[in-house]
């Protein structure tokens, strides 16, 4: 495993480049803490899963909003623009899929400051 900081939550990587053998996806391990988010954004390379393992979040896909609790699965086609806010006291812990690890450009791209997506949420996350 690989450990990463990031400001929505620590990171334990368990497959990229690199790291295990893998040919083509990414998992991590997010360990998401109450009132933090991975604000809206989209991956231009790659498509993801996400499976809470325990805790929940409001996942966005798009404009579509709803609870993830654990066993619960979210898919976000290719460059889709997408968030994940912990709005709640507890943790959340989820694994994140990602595919394809290898790619030009940038894995992220952050569009929180963007409309709509900047006024979608009324919460301040």
């Amino acid at each position: 495993a690989q450990g990463e900081g990031l400001p929505w939550g620590p990171h334990e990587w368990r497959a990229r480049p690199g790291l295990g053998d893998a040919e083509r996806l990414q998992l991590v391990r997010v360990t998401m803490p109450g009132g933090c988010a991975h604000r809206f954004h989209r991956h231009p390379c790659f498509e993801e899963l996400l499976y809470v393992i325990s805790g929940r979040i409001e996942q966005w896909v798009g404009r579509e909003t709803r609870i993830l609790g654990p066993g619960d699965l979210a898919h976000i086609p290719k460059d889709e623009v997408h968030g994940s806010y912990n709005v709640f006291q507890e943790p959340a812990v989820f694994l994140a899929i990602l595919s394809e690890n290898r790619f030009d450009g940038p894995a992220v791209i952050d569009v929180s400051e963007d409309e709509p997506w900047k006024t979608l949420r009324e919460q301040g996350l």
